[in-house]
């Protein structure tokens, strides 16, 4: 693709004419930043093993359970806060050992825990390390990585999400199952539980050593005057004379502007630039379809409706599986089909399975931990969870954080990033802390039946405001919103 500045004239060489080498290590590099999405799905999902468990040991009510769950979600949205002021000013690198230090303490705190209280803090300590990786790995990926493979690279967020989920879940189920169950004693006096949070260290010290290894962005070392290390960064990602019109293309897109952080957000209209409103409803959006009730309450949820506590963690095990694989059929796809499309397609699908959710729920009998579900209404029900999971993560999942990545212009991407981050956890806490309370007092046909509504209006926000991206170099990006082809928009950036 040809670009005003030339940026894009040496894309295509190199991502294939310029050598595997170089897409080689775009991708090995791509991969140590997201291990900061694995721990951000391992650390949000490792609470569904325990929640039961942990609820009992505390004689938690259903509220306080709930805040419990969820309490991580308000470190995440300050994480997130913060992270894109941090990010520009001491560097991606840096700021990604700092999550990786906050993840450990978080998952000894919370496994050595006395009480919910210091359970809670330990949670929101994590949570603040999860809010960081969601801005840092798809900003840094974006950044390192060439147009055409730009999509493919910045999915592996999610893709490092979702398996952290699964592992999460996996981990959980072994645990549970060697001890005979998550409120049982396993190794060291420990109960099963403390040691589904305390199996995150693992993970959070190889991501801290990980991180050391990777070069610093080369945006943010031209935004910082260090051109010659930025050079000899892009130089191992393309080749040298690509390597300088990159450098040339990134100098024009920052020229008369400085990161100033938060202030370069503020537009003419509604307080904010309506780029900056655009990343802030498909965060929104993501999580008010209801994604994370399946994960954090899936557990709970299945045995309330005929599952034993080991079958039901199978089944969590498997929708995440499931999710784990849509993710990479997403992978695939993201830059051939585009952007745009997959988000269509996904809200499409989420809205008829959570409409079949609702419609069976509406067969129910009993309320909170007494619903049931009969035959075929349970498994019509277990399908369509599927099904939603399935529509997720072919879409919305992983495709939010590519365009998160992507379509902000240079001088706004990080603290951008940081503010549509932070709605998106603030919408992810809304939902988990909602969930308990609506489940019992409004029923779950209408709790599904709202996230299907959402999902509906998910569709027509895409099909109205969102542009498509596909191919297009990041210093290309104005920050034009709507669907008007990008030679006749408006730079509103």
């Amino acid at each position: 693709m040809a670009t005003a500045d030339g940026a894009g004239s040496g894309t295509r060489s190199d991502a294939h004419g310029g050598g595997g080498n170089h897409t080689a290590h775009a991708i090995l590099i791509s991969v140590v930043a997201a291990i900061g999405g694995f721990l951000f799905g391992f650390d949000t999902a490792v609470i569904n093993g325990a929640v039961d468990a942990m609820s009992a040991d505390f004689e938690l009510s259903a509220g306080l359970s709930g805040f419990a769950v969820s309490s991580a979600l308000l470190g995440c949205a300050a994480g997130a806060w913060f992270a894109g002021s941090a990010a520009d000013r001491f560097g991606r690198q840096p700021v990604m050992i700092a999550a990786a230090v906050l993840f450990l303490a978080s998952a000894v705190g919370s496994g050595l825990a006395f009480g919910v209280w210091d359970l809670i803090l330990w949670r929101v300590v994590g949570g603040l390390g999860v809010g960081v990786a969601s801005v840092i790995a798809p900003a840094y990926i974006a950044e390192i990585a060439p147009a055409e493979i730009r999509g493919r690279l910045a999915s592996l967020q999610q893709l490092a999400i979702v398996t952290g989920i699964f592992v999460a879940l996996l981990s959980d189920a072994f645990l549970a199952g060697a001890a005979g169950g998550a409120a049982e004693e396993l190794w060291g006096g420990l109960t099963a539980w403390r040691w589904m949070f305390l199996a995150e260290t693992i993970p959070a010290v190889a991501y801290g050593l990980l991180a050391l290894t990777i070069p610093e962005s080369p945006r943010f070392l031209v935004a910082r005057g260090e051109e010659s290390r930025a050079r000899d960064v892009l130089q191992k990602l393309m080749s040298r004379e690509n390597a300088r019109e990159r450098i040339t293309a990134i100098k024009n897109s920052l020229k008369g502007e400085k990161l100033v952080g938060l202030r370069n957000l503020t537009g003419d209209r509604l307080g904010l630039k309506p780029i900056v409103w655009v990343g802030i409803f498909l965060s929104l959006f993501q999580q008010l379809v209801g994604i994370n009730v399946i994960f954090y309450y899936s557990t709970t949820l299945w045995r309330s409706v005929g599952f034993e506590e080991s079958d039901a963690l199978t089944i969590t095990v498997i929708t995440s599986v499931t999710n784990v694989v849509v993710t990479i059929v997403a992978i695939l796809l993201v830059d051939r089909i585009g952007r745009r499309p997959l988000l269509l397609i996904g809200s499409t699908s989420m809205a008829v399975a959570l409409a079949t959710m609702a419609v069976c729920f509406s067969q129910a009998t009993g309320t909170g931990d007494e619903v049931s579900l009969a035959e075929p209404w349970s498994t019509v029900a277990l399908v369509a969870a599927n099904v939603f999971v399935v529509g997720f993560g072919v879409s919305w999942g992983p495709v939010v954080w590519v365009l998160l990545g992507e379509m902000f212009p240079n001088r706004l991407r990080a603290p951008a990033l940081a503010v549509a981050a932070a709605a998106q956890w603030l919408a992810n806490f809304a939902v988990s802390t909602s969930f308990p309370w609506l489940s019992e007092n409004a029923g779950l046909s209408f709790t599904y039946g709202g996230y299907a509504l959402f999902a509906i209006l998910s569709g027509l926000f895409v099909a109205t405001q969102v542009r498509e991206t596909k191919g297009q170099e990041l210093e290309d990006m104005t920050g034009a919103t709507g669907r008007t082809p990008r030679r006749d928009a408006a730079a509103v950036g």
